[in-house]
């Protein structure tokens, strides 16, 4: 048994193409691995909390992105048994234009199927693993849903070791018809609180939305590699703000890295998001 609320987050708010992305456009024919995503706006965070934590979490998230564009989504499980396996370990929830054909081009994409699909009250669900063991719920509503695009896309942020970074990148450009935007070998490490070092950085866009690989040796300090989504915001000051205000703590403060400002913001319940703002 459990409470799931899908909140929409209302908020005002050449790319370098890499090897991995070059092997699938020339190996990897569309008619292969048909196109199955929907729109970013479907594309939901995976959050879970404690019942009691439920309506605090709520309460402080739409407190800190008030407004009325949509910038994110999440889907709120508050589970009142203990959460049976692997539920809880996958990160976000993709809605799909067919679940039989989904199914079939992750399999052929070379993820795993965790778990079969099954039925729930408005539709069927899934839940798929990419190479390097990231886990992704993939979902189809009986009666198709209609959502407001969003103003900002959000990014979903994926840790993952080298040795599995290849294989994660090009099984996931093939599940989602996407392609790499940028490919940084030498992105600048206070992104993963490691300031001074170096680690590489690989960003993904396709209809499911956007996608942050870190690639890294896993040598990470809390909350690094906890976050599950990065949100854009017009003004981040504000923003961190109207968080404190509503009961979230500013786990790293602000600061710079190329063309962006971001925070780390531990919200009632446990769920950590970073938060950014674009531009000079």
């Amino acid at each position: 048994m459990h409470r799931r609320s899908a909140l929409a987050l209302l908020a005002a708010a050449g790319a370098l193409m890499s090897a991995a992305n070059l092997a699938y456009s020339a190996t990897t024919p569309a008619s292969v691995s048909p196109a199955v995503a929907v729109g970013p706006q479907y594309d939901t965070t995976h959050v879970y909390v404690a019942p009691a934590d439920v309506d605090r979490f709520v309460a402080s998230f739409l407190a800190t992105f008030g407004g009325q564009t949509p910038v994110g989504t999440v889907s709120v499980f508050g589970f009142k048994t203990p959460i049976p396996f692997p539920f809880g370990a996958e990160r976000t929830g993709y809605l799909v234009t067919d679940m039989d054909v989904a199914i079939k081009a992750a399999r052929a994409a070379g993820a795993d199927v965790l778990v079969e699909p099954f039925p729930d009250p408005i539709g069927r669900d899934a839940v798929i693993q990419w190479p390097g063991g990231v886990n992704t719920q993939i979902y189809w509503h009986t009666t198709p849903p209609s959502y407001a695009p969003f103003q900002a896309v959000p990014e979903n942020r994926v840790y993952i070791s080298p040795l599995r970074s290849a294989a994660f990148v090009k099984s996931y450009l093939r599940f989602s018809h996407g392609k790499v935007v940028a490919d940084d070998a030498k992105a600048p490490g206070v992104e993963i609180g490691r300031a001074g070092d170096t680690y590489r950085r690989i960003r993904i866009e396709s209809t499911f939305g956007k996608l942050t690989a870190f690639v890294t040796d896993g040598h990470l300090s809390y909350p690094y590699g906890r976050e599950l989504t990065g949100y854009e915001v017009t003004n981040l000051s504000e923003t961190l703000a109207k968080a404190k205000s509503a009961g979230a703590t500013v786990l790293v403060e602000p600061y710079r890295s190329e063309d962006r400002d971001s925070a780390m913001v531990l919200f009632p319940g446990g769920y950590i998001a970073e938060i950014h703002s674009t531009g000079k």
